[in-house]
């Protein structure tokens, strides 16, 4: 999200439409372009969006202005397939499959600004950018079943291997300021063992954010100063909100309207006014999940910690 703009998707004739809202489910737009099979957005930043559509067979990276009409094509001429993650100011990020191989992306608006960001050292088989800044992409590099977090300021000569000491396995989500978010996987663990996770800038800063009494947990964006993602407690997915320590978790699935179960925290900005918090909650009734907006105030300076100002505003839902 971005400001008051969240990105996604709706099921139409079980077909995914790209598109995106602005803050009520009677704002939604369709940017779904003609010819395409299936589309997503990913990522808002201002009035453009970045994701995918499936045009002749093939995912295309794509990028749009508010409208279907301004679809733009950001797969690469040498990729047979690709799909931007994020996008913040004039970067598009993610990856194309080029050669067999998948290749972390960098786009500046169009197809032919593409840059590849998969690093020449470390033997790396495969790469796929997530997130950006801006300025700086986040995502991952792959060799087989390892893959380490990655940092990179627009170049592949600029990675930065995040990965912690002791984890085999991690991928970096987002980035904002000095911050980036994602998960690391101990050595030997399986997917259960995920563990929340907070950098800044280096694999030593690693911040183990997985909160006491969580079997899982994920992080998937920042806004500088507080991350978003969910935790599981008690076999439950849980929407979530740290501000830089596990301690600081707050269970953002208590704040659920009734008949909605499980949930998960995407993307988190602010207004200056107030901070936006939107994600999903699972209705078994339908058995489909529900996008959904959290908010709350911004604390006035010198007040109490955030997360310990007693909860979020009521959650407004949205379907």
């Amino acid at each position: 999200m971005s400001g008051l703009r969240q990105g996604g998707y709706v099921i139409a004739g079980f077909m995914r439409h790209a598109g995106f809202w602005s803050g009520t489910a009677s704002t939604w737009v369709d940017l779904n372009p003609a010819g395409s099979t299936d589309s997503t957005v990913f990522g808002v930043s201002g009035s453009q969006q970045a994701g995918v559509a499936a045009v002749g067979g093939r995912n295309q990276a794509s990028l749009w202005s508010g409208t279907v009409a301004s679809w733009v094509n950001l797969n690469p001429a040498a990729a047979t397939s690709s799909i931007a993650n994020d996008i913040n100011g004039s970067q598009q990020v993610g990856y194309a499959i080029v050669g067999g191989a998948t290749r972390a992306s960098l786009w500046t608006g169009t197809a032919a600004s593409w840059v590849d960001l998969t690093p020449a050292v470390g033997g790396w088989t495969s790469s796929a950018g997530v997130g950006t800044s801006g300025t700086q992409q986040v995502g991952y590099v792959r060799n087989g079943g390892v893959a380490h977090a990655s940092l990179w300021s627009g170049t592949a000569a600029s990675w930065i291997d995040l990965n912690p000491a002791g984890f085999s396995y991690s991928l970096a989500a987002s980035v904002s300021g000095s911050q980036q978010v994602g998960y690391v996987t101990p050595v030997g663990g399986a997917g259960g063992a995920r563990r929340a996770s907070l950098w800044s800038g280096t694999a030593t800063s690693w911040v183990d954010l997985n909160p006491v009494g969580s079997t899982e947990s994920q992080a998937f964006d920042t806004n500088g100063s507080l991350q978003v993602g969910f935790a599981i407690v008690g076999g439950v997915r849980r929407a979530s909100l740290w501000s830089g320590t596990a301690d600081s978790w707050v269970d953002l699935g208590s704040f659920l309207p009734s008949g909605l179960t499980s949930s998960s925290a995407q993307g988190i900005s602010t207004d200056g006014v107030n901070i936006y918090i939107c994600g999903y909650g699972f209705n078994p009734v339908t058995g489909s999940n529900e996008a959904l907006l959290w908010s709350r105030p911004v604390p006035a300076p010198g007040a109490a910690a955030l997360l310990g100002l007693g909860g979020l505003a009521a959650l407004r839902r949205r379907r």
